[in-house]
């Protein structure tokens, strides 16, 4: 890994309007699932974003890959705008951008058999070489015996079909790849032997990856640095083992201290327990002010009135909270 940035995001935005609040339209609903956030993805690295159900991470990913195009803010790609300039450019970069779905069930076309799957990426992107060797390749590289070419995603198990979406994420040859909870539909006997092969594969092919998950038990063996969703806003980014040792955000503290463990010895390394009160708001009507508040047990006067900033608390380590401005 080296310090050159490969994905810039900057007070990326993506707002979806659900409906109107009167009959006459006047008034649209919106759903802020991203909501001015910035961070940068270093060549190499395992950035890993993390968060609640409903908090922006798998938004946040789309958004980068193409899917929504943003409400505000930019996604700049070695130093290129994805979203702006000339098509056949923003084309091109895109190529070098894939995503590995959480489901790889319902990311599949139970209609196409894996080489079927595998070539579509090709065709897209007009790669004319031997296609059959080029997906023989990639399923070795995945670990897939060869004579499930003709299968269909039905006849496969979890992990299998799991490798067959990472190694159509591989086919155009990308140096960044969003890995959106990749082992959580997936049985624990698998789990490991799909992280291990991203682990391989990032060391062999020098890959970036965005890796969104809710564990962070699993974020501490796999990324370097740490990012902190919380209602379309991040709260913390930091290095992994800063932000294990030493994390500064209440809402941190709160999910740090929420990890399960299964020794005396991790018990005493966790933070103290954080007690968080009610319910996350909806993404509909989110609390004016720091949009935790009302769940943080040390909450002030103002987090009710000012939206906080990001600030760097140390080298590297920033966070978005009135108590540390």
């Amino acid at each position: 890994m080296n310090d050159a940035s490969i994905l810039t995001v900057r007070d990326l935005k993506k707002y979806f309007v659900i409906g109107h609040q009167d009959v006459l339209r006047r008034k649209p609903v919106t759903v802020k699932a991203v909501d001015g956030i910035s961070f940068t993805v270093k060549e190499g690295e395992t950035f890993g974003l993390v968060g609640e159900s409903g908090s922006g991470k798998s938004t946040t990913a789309y958004t980068i890959v193409g899917m929504y195009r943003p409400t505000a803010g930019s996604i700049s790609f070695r130093g290129e705008d994805l979203f702006t300039g000339n098509n056949e450019r923003s084309r091109a970069l895109k190529k070098e951008i894939q995503i590995v779905f959480q489901d790889p069930g319902s990311s599949l076309n139970p209609r196409r058999s894996v080489k079927q799957i595998l070539e579509l990426p090709l065709k897209i992107h007009r790669r004319e070489e031997n296609r059959t060797e080029h997906i023989a390749r990639l399923m070795d590289i995945v670990e897939l015996p060869l004579d499930h070419m003709h299968k269909y995603p039905q006849a496969l198990g979890g992990g299998e079909k799991q490798a067959v979406a990472i190694a159509r994420a591989l086919a155009t040859d990308p140096s960044f790849v969003i890995l959106d909870e990749p082992t959580s539909a997936l049985d624990v006997s698998v789990q490991a032997k799909i992280i291990n092969i991203l682990i391989g594969l990032q060391d062999e092919f020098n890959l970036s990856y965005l890796f969104i998950t809710h564990d962070l038990s699993l974020m501490r063996n796999v990324a370097s640095r740490v990012a902190i969703m919380y209602l379309g806003k991040i709260c913390e980014v930091a290095e992994t083992a800063e932000f294990f040792d030493n994390p500064y955000h209440p809402y941190t503290k709160m999910l740090l201290s929420s990890i399960p463990v299964v020794s005396e010895e991790e018990e005493r390394i966790k933070p103290a327990k954080v007690k968080s009160t009610g319910e996350i708001p909806s993404p509909v009507n989110v609390p004016p002010g720091c949009s935790f508040h009302l769940r943080c047990p040390v909450r002030q006067a103002g987090c009710a009135e000012e939206d906080p900033v990001m600030i760097e608390v140390e080298e590297g380590h920033w966070v978005r909270c009135h108590l540390q401005c």
